[in-house]
């Protein structure tokens, strides 16, 4: 493994060591791909996804950025979660940094009413 994949799989343990998800608070996991950005909310005590959502199927036009669809995409997930009942999160960056696309899908879920 390279040298910036270790340290991601080492941030991340630390995080999951601190971050658990309930059915009244779950846990809101972030995966980001080259292209695409994935989100879920995650109920730790039981083990099952309650919402997931991702930038996969959005039309990606020359004037969308990764970043702008990543907002979109937390909109989503904070709309799907409210429609559950869910308001209230624990955020998991999964190992990434909180800048760029990370940094734009939690403002976009924040927007949209989740808080965290």
């Amino acid at each position: 493994m390279k040298k910036k994949q270790l340290r991601r799989i080492k941030i991340k343990k630390r995080i999951r060591g601190i971050v658990n998800g309930t059915s009244e608070k779950p846990r809101m996991t972030v995966f980001r791909s080259n292209k695409e950005i994935y989100v879920q909310l995650i109920d730790d005590s039981v083990g099952n996804t309650l919402v997931s959502a991702s930038s996969v199927k959005f039309k990606k036009t020359k004037s969308s950025t990764k970043s702008s669809i990543a907002l979109e995409v937390g909109k989503i997930i904070a709309e799907k979660s409210i429609k559950l009942g869910i308001n209230e999160v624990m955020f998991d960056r999964n190992g990434y940094l909180y800048h760029g696309r990370v940094k734009m899908l939690a403002e976009g879920a924040r927007d949209g009413g989740l808080k965290f």
